[in-house]
């Protein structure tokens, strides 16, 4: 049985760790496609060096902001689309950047956008991966992932303690040794950790 979805209007650093079994699904006119998540990072907001939101709230960075449940999608390098769940208190910025899970429904439609070769436990390991084998793009930004239909968020199956693991985030320059990334220990989906070469110390 699924559990309930955690209550995302937590702080950051508590949601994140919870977000890890829980279910994203897309529709669209092509179909379904279900990712049970298996991977995340937290960002604190104008707490945090290494959020989009450090300077403050833009047009661009507005969803972070709130209310929690809503879809925070950047692009990434100007090549790859990343989502992020927004958390916390309406009106302070954080969120959880979904960066990895399994494919659990759709892998059909998940590896026609990803690519006819590509391994299961790679359709949806990394950030602009998992945007890229559920179909989510810009148009999906602010969605509500609660009430919504194109994009929603559910609990699933309950995640052991022990199976959860903690560790710096990947590829960010500035906070990047804070244990803000948390993942399911041994889990093919999980991507690989790197350092960003730009790696700055943390103040």
């Amino acid at each position: 049985m699924n559990l309930p979805l955690p209550d995302l209007s937590r702080s950051v650093e508590e949601v994140a760790p919870l977000l890890l079994g829980c279910l994203l699904r897309t529709r669209a006119d092509e179909g379904e496609v279900v990712a049970r998540i298996t991977e995340v990072e937290a960002y604190e907001g104008e707490a945090d060096p290494a959020s989009h939101a450090y300077r403050g709230r833009n047009e661009r960075n507005a969803v972070m902001f709130g209310p929690a449940g809503r879809l925070y999608v950047y692009r990434s390098h100007g090549l790859h689309w990343c989502a992020n769940v927004a958390t916390g208190t309406d009106g302070i910025a954080s969120g959880v950047l979904l960066r990895a899970g399994r494919v659990i429904e759709g892998e059909d439609l998940a590896r026609k956008r990803r690519g006819e070769k590509v391994e299961s436990a790679r359709l949806a390991r990394g950030p602009g991966n998992f945007c890229q084998a559920l179909g989510i793009t810009a148009e999906h930004s602010a969605a509500d992932l609660l009430t919504g239909t194109s994009v929603t968020l559910s609990g699933g199956e309950p995640v052991p303690t022990a199976l959860i693991r903690v560790g710096p985030r990947v590829g960010v320059s500035r906070a990047h040794n804070w244990p803000h990334r948390f993942y399911l220990a041994d889990d093919p989906t999980v991507s690989a950790y790197r350092l960003s070469p730009r790696a700055k110390p943390s103040g």
